[in-house]
C-alpha cells in the first residue's frame, strides 16, 4: 500500500474528521503529524495512536499563523525525516444570514478557511517542489459547490478553497512539480462545526438537518486514505461526499 511509511501532516487534528483521518491514516502504516489549537486534545490523540502501533507527533497549531504552519513542516522533518502529504482540514462555520451582521465572524472564517488553508501551502510547497512530489488535500464543503441562504460567508471560503486547489493543480502540472491535490466537499458529517454557530435561527435549523442526515467523520477519513493510496501518477482531485440520505 503507498500509504505505509508515508508522512501526512493534518490541520485541524484534534477532532472529528481531523481525528478519524489521523487515526485510520496511522493504522495503515502512515506517519502522521498532528496541528490544531488545543493541546489536551492533540495530547491525547497522539497517544492513542502510539499506544496502539502507530507513529504520531503534534504541535499546537494556530494555522493563521504563517511562522507556525512552517514550524509545523519542520517538526514533520525533524521527527519523520521527510513529507508526503498536507491534510488542511482546519475550519470552523459559525452560519448565520447576512442581515445578522455578525462581522467578527466572518472575518474569522475568512482568516481560519482561507488563510489557514494558504500559510499551509506556502510552508510547504518549496519542500513538495524540490523533491518533485507531494499531495496537498483539503476539506472544502458542499457549500463550496451551491449556494445555500444562510450560509454566505462560510460557502464563499469554501469556494475559493476549491479554486486555490484547482489552480494548484494546474500550476503543478505545467511546472512538472508532480504535486497531486484533493478537495473533499462534505455534506453532513457530525463533527463539532455547529457548536460554532451562535445565530439562534440558524443553529436549529443545522441540528434538525445533521440529527436527521449526519453520518460519522471517518466516512471523509476513508475518502482521504483513497486518494493517498492512488500511485503517484494518478491524481483524483475531486471528492463530494455525503449521506446517502440528504439532497444536499
Amino acid at each position: 500500500m503507498t500509504i505505509e511509511n508515508k508522512v501526512v501532516i493534518i490541520t485541524g487534528a484534534s477532532s472529528g474528521i481531523g481525528e478519524a483521518t489521523a487515526k485510520l491514516l496511522a493504522s495503515k502504516g502512515a506517519k502522521v503529524v498532528l496541528a490544531a489549537r488545543r493541546e489536551d486534545k492533540l495530547e491525547r490523540i497522539t497517544s492513542e495512536i502510539i499506544n496502539a502501533g502507530g507513529k504520531a507527533t503534534y504541535r499546537v497549531t494556530d494555522v493563521t499563523k504563517p511562522e507556525d504552519n512552517q514550524k509545523l513542516v519542520d517538526l514533520a522533518k525533524e521527527n519523520f525525516g521527510k513529507v508526503d502529504a498536507i491534510f488542511l482540514n482546519a475550519g470552523i462555520m459559525p452560519n448565520s444570514p447576512f442581515s445578522a451582521l455578525k462581522v467578527n465572524e466572518w472575518n474569522e472564517m475568512i482568516d481560519i478557511n482561507i488563510k489557514g488553508v494558504l500559510n499551509g501551502i506556502a510552508a510547504v510547497l518549496p519542500t513538495f517542489k524540490e523533491q518533485k512530489s507531494g499531495h496537498v488535500i483539503t476539506t472544502s464543503s458542499v457549500a463550496g459547490l451551491k449556494s445555500y441562504p444562510g450560509v454566505g460567508v462560510y460557502g464563499a471560503t469554501k469556494w475559493a478553497v476549491r479554486e486555490l486547489m484547482e489552480v494548484l493543480r494546474m500550476e503543478s502540472a505545467q511546472e512538472g512539480s508532480n504535486i497531486r491535490t484533493a478537495t473533499l466537499y462534505p455534506a453532513a458529517i457530525n463533527t463539532e462545526l455547529l457548536e460554532s454557530i451562535t445565530d439562534t435561527d440558524t443553529l436549529k435549523g443545522a441540528t434538525a438537518l445533521y440529527e436527521q442526515h449526519g453520518i460519522t467523520p471517518d466516512r471523509i477519513a476513508n475518502v482521504v486514505a483513497f486518494a493517498i493510496d492512488q500511485p503517484e501518477d494518478t491524481n483524483v482531485n475531486e471528492f463530494t461526499i455525503g449521506p446517502t440520505s440528504q439532497p444536499w
